[in-house]
Order: C-alpha cells, then sequence, then structure tokens
C-alpha cells in the first residue's frame, strides 16, 4: 500500500502549524521574493530559514527537497485569476499569453525553471485548463488544441528571455540599450558606409526601434494567425482522410 507521504508535494497531507513556526505560505513568499532579489542561486533552505528567524528542521517539515520548495514557489507565481472566457479563442488566448508574460517578467528566475518537466501544482493546472479551454473554442482536437497552447507559449517564453537579457545586459554593464547603441555609434557607421550589408544599413537609418510591448503584440498576432491557419489545415487534411 502507498504510503500518503509519498508522491508529489501537492499530493501529500501538510503537517499541521506548530506555534511560532513558519506557515508552508510564508516559507514560499519569502523564498520567491529572495528570489525576485537575487536570483534562484541566493534560494537555499538555510537561507529562507534565516530569514524567517527559524531553524531549517521547521521547512523539512513541510518540504523533503529544494527542489520541492522550487515546485510550490514555481506554482504559487501563478496564483493570478484570469478574467472569465469570452468564448472567443483569439482574444482569450491573448490574455491568456499577456499574463504570462506579466508574471514572467516579474519573476526573471521563472523562466529557468519552466524548461524541464512541468510542475503539476493547483494554480498552473488551472492556467493550463483555461488555456487549452480557450484553444478548444479554435479546435475541438485536444491534440491540436495542446499544440496551440504550446507554440503560444513558447513564443512568449522566447520574447520574455530577450526581454530578460537585456535587462540582464544593463545590470551587467551600467549601459542603457541607447547608451550601448551610441557606444557602437562609430563602428556601426563603418559598416553602414561600406555598402557591403545594404539591408542591414536600411534597418540602421531607416527602422523604428518600437517598444518591447509593441513587439510582443506584434510577434504575438502572427503566432495566433499561424496557428489559427495551422489548425484549419490539419483539420482539412483530417476531412480528406476520412473521405478516402
Amino acid at each position: 500500500m502507498a504510503d500518503a507521504n509519498d508522491g508529489p508535494v501537492w499530493a501529500r497531507p501538510r503537517p499541521a502549524p506548530r506555534r511560532q513556526a513558519p506557515s508552508v505560505e510564508r516559507i514560499v513568499e519569502r523564498s520567491i521574493a529572495i528570489a525576485d532579489a537575487e536570483g534562484m542561486s541566493a534560494v537555499s533552505m538555510r537561507r529562507v530559514a534565516a530569514d524567517l528567524g527559524s531553524g531549517t528542521a521547521s521547512l523539512y517539515r513541510y518540504v523533503r527537497n529544494r527542489d520541492e520548495l522550487v515546485e510550490l514557489m514555481v506554482d504559487a507565481v501563478w496564483a493570478d485569476e484570469l478574467p472569465e472566457p469570452s468564448g472567443d479563442w483569439r482574444r482569450d488566448l491573448t490574455t491568456f499569453a499577456r499574463s504570462q508574460r506579466d508574471t514572467l517578467l516579474r519573476h526573471p528566475w521563472l523562466s529557468a525553471e519552466l524548461t524541464g518537466r512541468p510542475t503539476f501544482g493547483p494554480n498552473v493546472l488551472r492556467r493550463s485548463e483555461a488555456a487549452l479551454a480557450a484553444a478548444t473554442a479554435l479546435t475541438p482536437d485536444i491534440t491540436l488544441a495542446s499544440q496551440v497552447v504550446g507554440t503560444v507559449l513558447a513564443y512568449v517564453r522566447g520574447a520574455v528571455a530577450a526581454e530578460i537579457a537585456e535587462r540582464l545586459a544593463h545590470l551587467r554593464t551600467g549601459l542603457t540599450q541607447e547608451q550601448w547603441q551610441r557606444s557602437l555609434g562609430p563602428y556601426i557607421r563603418g559598416v553602414v558606409e561600406s555598402g557591403e550589408f545594404p539591408h542591414f544599413a536600411r534597418r540602421v537609418v531607416e527602422a523604428d526601434e518600437p517598444p518591447a510591448e509593441e513587439r510582443f503584440a506584434f510577434g504575438l498576432g502572427c503566432v495566433l494567425d499561424g496557428v489559427a491557419a495551422g489548425a484549419a489545415g490539419s483539420a482539412w487534411t483530417a476531412a480528406r482522410r476520412l473521405d478516402r
């Protein structure tokens, strides 16, 4: 018979809180604050316990190791509620994508924690359910709907990674993007004047630099156009096969 304490952290009963001991909510909240301020490398059971004025052993009553603590952290940051679905798949997936972006930007450590096996905490499951519900308004095929959600998530994470990389470059060099671009001015002028890279030269001389929000919206629109076309094409292919 399986022990009640086996399985993922979500499936195990939580021990009753002890007097003066931090709750699991406080433990997770403090862990997230440390990660937001200093990065995930600063999060350890010892550090969190010290910040809470508690013994490390009190943390181990709730989580067996740091990996379980990270699972709780990842789930907790997705606690914000999404609006009620509108029934319009494009509007709902846009809302979902923007919410994902906002959360990832608030917690720069989070993207790296999403690259491995997924966590299945209650907040993550609620978000997944909302995204799949939006996608099934586009296509009732759950396999295709899942691929649609995966494609949207891949775009969001890639776009956010570029934004976070710029933030980190600013912190590392002390230069804003504009200051960095000015520092390259003489070199870029030489590249433009060489005539060897005419399209790059046009981009430097003629192209605007839209803000990050505008770039994200444009890319997301392209992705949604693409998944709509892809879902329609896949449905047509499946119908053709059934006719044979």
